[in-house]
């Protein structure tokens, strides 16, 4: 008998198993189980062969007619042609290499074949089908069973086809010992829940009556359950290490920097406040996460919590993703608190503090003080890259650490800063990339939530147009219109994908949504769909596109910068300074400049290849016009011929709602690892659930208030054997080390 546990080589056997660990993650007869069909065939579809239409995907029950071989004519090998019927009509069968099959098709077998209809020489075919031949006579018996279900089509991987998997399964369902629940019973009956055999029944093998979706359903309650459970035993592992509590006071650094500030802060910024100073106050660590639409303020709110914990004796650390971010924060904190920021130096004010930087480019000189600074308690706030997750930055008194761009760290990199302090820090996580409610119950579910949701006065409005790359007169419009800005003395964007080959050459690592060049310009988004509309084109790179500004006569004596991330630091610095003082009229950048760079006189942008960025991604740039009192305007030059690309841009344009751009946003790609650091669509992430999926939403829900009701009365699950299990069973070694850390 097998268990979910039993490995899956004993159902599989020694040649597939390995394939399927290798493709679909499945090492387990309990994977097996979790690896649901993608879709299902209707019994009536079988045996049709006089009603075939081209492009369907079909099943049919048939008998080999005739099967013959012959040479190929472009490459060795020999090709298969199998004729195959029903009695009443044919059909083609072609494999373009016969091995493994001409031994077993031969004229007068039977069985079941599944595949798309094609059309060639004016005849049906299906190529290279996956399918089941009968043994004997016997196995006909096994038809009228088909008769009465729908037909499971599974993922198939190389040469394990569905019909293979299904076998398995069936396997599977018939021999095991017992099916593990992981839910309670009470909870169960409460939910009006499926027992979970009987779901698995439903999933893997529905009759022509029945609905497999109230089979996935439970399978859905059954992930959002585990993955809430784990959440939740990380919030309370957290909580549970004390930390000190870092009390307001009066007359302190946050006192002046409110006497001074130049404008006005939204009623939101003083309610996240004001949250923000009673969670520091606690004796047990502040966990929040603080979401906002792009340009919403969250920087200052930020600020001000880091000059609460200085006041209070510590210190605080601002981890930004890019070496960019981090430069732009420093500046603008520095430039915000003024003298305050000056502590200790000529000029400086008697209260303030020093602002350290800390990159991983920085020259040795200036790195070894920022970390004697950090060291000795001088730097009341660090700023810097993932350099200051690395072991020998110290801090006198770590109070505070600030994350910036939340879903460029996994937890295990945010939490390294949290070790830097005998007592663990308070932890505020800032994104500006709005999270619809499935992610942040998932992704964010260890952490309490605030969100920013008015813009400060003056913020203008940003326009955004889709400008087709097959049509001249719209892209030369396009170059007009930056002219046309700059000319009224504003300022310019041209993002690109890719760096490219300074002298032009085709090489040149491809970064932001195609890929990244290096860390320091990762994609923003977890994944960007595949489409084969942009498929094999050419990704436009910085040095290109510089060349070709350069040529336009539209654009002759506009004054042209260049940014991106293999530029070395100072450069990189002395270019964003030089735009800000109004030296550069149109910047040509990467995603470098993708979040948290502030140019109040730029309102335009131009998006070359916007079709390889993700939505989120395609938001979060656009954020960097219209901050001014001028209005924004966002160009996304495409040459994406229709499909999911052209869509994308679409949804884009069309609304300005953060919101509403993030839920269209999950339902275009992949969920990242919610449990670790991998931000890429995986198998240990979720299965089941879409977090872009208005149903599944309040499936999460309710998952998650058993989850926290079930922790906080048995917080090792003492109770709860088969959750546990499945817990287990769900984070690698990585993550349940995590776990334990709290």
């Amino acid at each position: 008998m097998l268990t979910e546990d039993s490995p899956l080589v004993k159902i599989a056997g020694k040649a597939a198993a390995p394939a399927l660990e290798k493709n679909k993650g499945l090492r387990t007869v309990g994977d097996l189980l979790d690896f649901v069909p993608r879709r299902y065939l209707p019994p009536a579809e079988l045996t049709d062969l006089a009603q075939l239409r081209e492009g369907e995907e079909v099943m049919v029950i048939a008998r080999v007619a005739r099967a013959t071989t012959r040479p190929m004519q472009r490459r060795k090998g020999q090709m298969l042609n199998v004729v195959l019927t029903d009695g009443r009509a044919e059909l083609d069968v072609t494999f373009f290499s016969s091995y493994a099959h001409r031994a077993k098709l031969v004229p007068g077998v039977t069985g079941f074949f599944a595949g798309t209809v094609g059309r060639y020489r004016q005849r049906w075919q299906l190529t290279h089908p996956d399918y089941e031949l009968f043994a004997d006579d016997d196995d006909l018996s096994r038809v009228e069973d088909y008769r009465s279900r729908r037909i499971p089509v599974y993922s198939a991987t190389g040469k394990i086809y569905s019909f293979k998997i299904r076998r398995m399964v069936d396997q599977a369902l018939d021999s095991l010992d017992s099916v593990r629940e992981p839910v309670p019973e009470e909870i169960r009956r409460s939910r009006g829940l499926l027992d979970r055999t009987r779901a698995l029944e439903l999933v893997h093998r529905p009759r022509v009556d029945e609905d497999p979706e109230v089979g996935l359903d439970r399978l859905r309650y059954d992930e959002a359950l585990v993955l809430q459970t784990i959440l939740a035993q990380r919030r309370r592992a957290a909580e549970a290490v004390p930390t000190t509590p870092r009390l307001p006071r009066t007359g302190g650094l946050l006192a002046a920097f409110d006497a001074r500030l130049p404008f006005e802060l939204t009623e939101g910024q003083r309610a996240v406040g004001e949250v923000l100073t009673r969670e520091l106050a606690l004796s047990r660590p502040m966990h929040r996460l603080l979401q906002g639409e792009v340009g919403s303020g969250k920087t200052v709110v930020a600020l001000r919590a880091m000059l609460a914990a200085i006041d209070a004796g510590g210190q605080a650390a601002l981890l930004a993703p890019t070496e960019v971010l981090a430069a732009q924060h420093h500046r603008s904190i520095t430039t915000l608190l003024g003298d305050l920021a000056e502590g200790g130096m000529l000029g400086g004010s008697d209260i303030g503090t020093k602002v350290a930087l800390l990159t991983g480019s920085q020259g040795a000189s200036s790195r070894k003080r920022a970390l004697l600074d950090a060291a000795s308690g001088e730097a009341g706030i660090v700023v810097g890259t993932h350099a200051l997750i690395q072991r020998h930055v110290q801090f006198a008194d770590l109070a505070l650490v600030v994350v910036d761009e939340q879903h460029r760290f996994g937890v295990e990199q945010r939490d390294a800063l949290r070790e830097k302090n005998a007592r663990p820090p308070h932890l505020l996580v800032m994104t500006a990339t709005p999270i619809p409610r499935t992610v942040a119950m998932t992704v964010f579910g260890d952490m309490e939530t605030s969100t920013l949701s008015e813009l400060p006065r003056g913020r203008s409005p940003v326009t955004t147009h889709v400008v087709e790359a097959d049509k001249p007169a719209w892209v030369a419009r396009t170059w007009q219109r930056v002219a046309e800005e700059v000319a009224d003395g504003r300022q310019a964007y041209v993002v690109c994908p890719r760096i490219g080959d300074p002298g032009g050459a085709a090489e040149g690592a491809a970064e932001g949504a195609a890929a990244a060049d290096s860390s320091d310009e990762e994609a923003l988004d977890w994944d960007v769909p595949d489409d084969e509309s942009v498929a094999g084109l050419e990704l436009t790179g910085v040095h290109d596109m510089l060349a070709e500004l350069r040529a336009k006569p539209e654009l002759d004596g506009v004054r042209l910068g260049l940014l991106h991330g293999r530029l070395d630091a100072d450069t990189r610095e002395q270019t964003m300074r030089a735009f800000h003082a109004r030296e550069i009229d149109v910047l040509v950048a990467t995603t470098v400049i993708e979040v948290g760079v502030d140019v109040p006189n730029a309102t335009v942008m131009v998006v070359v290849d916007a079709d390889r960025f993700g939505i989120s991604q395609l938001h979060q740039l656009r954020g960097r016009v219209g901050r001014g009192t001028a209005p924004g305007l966002c160009l996304l030059l495409t040459r994406a011929a229709g499909g999911p690309a052209a869509e994308r841009l679409a949804r884009v344009a069309e609304t300005s709602d953060g919101f509403e751009l993030a839920r269209a946003d999950l339902l275009f790609r992949k969920e990242g690892d919610i449990l670790g650091a991998r931000q890429s669509g995986r198998a240990s992430s979720i299965r089941h659930l879409r977090l872009g999926r208005a149903r599944d939403e309040q499936i999460i829900a309710d998952a998650r208030e058993d989850a926290f009701r079930i922790v906080a009365e048995d917080p090792e699950l003492r109770r709860h054997p088969a959750l546990a299990a499945a817990v287990a069973m769900r984070l690698d070694e990585e993550q349940a080390a995590y776990l334990e850390k709290g």
